[in-house]
């Protein structure tokens, strides 16, 4: 590899945008190489003042664009399949945000294809895995310090949603990170999955089912629940408390600037994923730009992408179908089978 890594951002809408700025100013090691969005003007936007990058209106030419030795994937979860298999048949290492691929099918192709190549080359971005208090709370369970974990408790809010988002978005798409959390945090796989539906908000669009209450079930008995609020209007907002047999902790308290004037006192609250997890992206991509450099692939990886994704349509089935339905995962291949998840 060249002195700093050649990178290709594939999407530079919201996320791709911030991950092309982050390439370029904040992670040590990389340079943006080439940027595919079909909108060229706003890869063109996204990419202004940078030198040297080539910009595309189709995702594959700017994967064999000159310089380019690895890919991050930002563009919608349809397109991402795709990608990922052109990356992998070119031998690029990849980091694609989530959902890997939104379905559990495509999600297992691009299992199998990497397996079949017999080394990882994929890291799929679910950042909560590089956020400080995750971390500690990882550690806290890690160590026995809890005891036995017997539940998790999340909340996921959003000020409001976008025009596209769907009622099974809210599983597929914004708790799809509340999933990965709890497997990580617990090192356990989800079993079984019950979506109920209170009165939705007259805050949320019309025919948007928001909140949602989704229950996971583990395999060693924990329970995971996650109040999902996607047009809560006010901040957002995500916390977990662990339980478990001796103790609990708790993660996510308001991290925004705490106010006191006029004889009065106010706490801000993040706007937005971007600034909440700010640190967590920038870590997650310096530790891939690190490993990809040394020739490795640490983090989450495309097993996780798949299961996030197989969990999640069990929970979009449960919403639309009512009731509690079981997880089947299929067997996990020997490359993934590793002792440290």
């Amino acid at each position: 590899m060249g002195e700093l890594l050649g990178v290709a951002v594939l999407g530079a809408g919201h996320m791709g945008a911030d991950h092309i700025r982050r390439l370029d100013q904040v992670v040590s090691g990389a340079r943006v190489a080439a940027v595919a969005d079909p909108d060229t003007a706003r890869a063109k936007e996204a990419v202004g003042g940078i030198a040297g990058v080539s910009v595309h209106e189709d995702a594959v030419a700017a994967l064999d664009a000159p310089g380019v030795e690895a890919v991050l994937i930002a563009s919608p979860g349809p397109a991402h399949e795709e990608a990922l298999l052109a990356a992998f048949a070119r031998g690029l290492p990849v980091l694609c945000e989530k959902p890997m691929v939104p379905d559990s099918d495509g999600a297992l192709r691009v299992v199998e294809a990497e397996a079949r190549l017999g080394r990882r080359l994929a890291q799929i971005g679910f950042m909560r895995r590089y956020d400080a208090e995750y971390r500690r709370l990882k550690s806290l369970l890690d160590g026995g310090a809890l005891g036995r974990p017997l539940m998790l408790h999340c909340t996921h809010r959003n000020v409001s949603s976008p025009p596209h988002f769907t009622s099974a978005m809210l599983i597929n798409s914004s708790v799809s990170h509340e999933i990965d959390a709890a497997r990580w945090l617990l090192g356990q796989e989800l079993t079984a999955v019950t979506v109920l539906r209170p009165a939705p908000s007259s805050g949320a669009p019309q025919g948007l089912l928001d909140p949602q209450f989704v229950l996971f079930e583990t395999e060693r008995g924990a329970l995971v629940d996650v109040e999902v609020f996607v047009n809560c209007g006010f901040g957002y907002q995500v916390r977990c408390e662990a339980v478990g047999e001796t103790g609990s902790a708790r993660i996510g308290e308001e991290h925004g600037m705490a106010v006191t004037s006029g004889g009065g006192a106010r706490q801000e609250v993040p706007q937005d994923y971007l600034v909440r997890f700010a640190d967590a992206y920038d870590r997650e991509v310096q530790a891939w730009v690190d490993a990809t450099r040394r020739g490795r692939v640490t983090g989450p990886d495309t097993w996780d992408g798949y299961a996030a994704s197989a969990v999640a349509e069990a929970g979009v089935r449960s919403l639309e179908e009512g009731g509690r339905v079981q997880i089947t995962l299929a067997p996990r291949p020997d490359l993934y089978a590793r002792t440290d998840r």
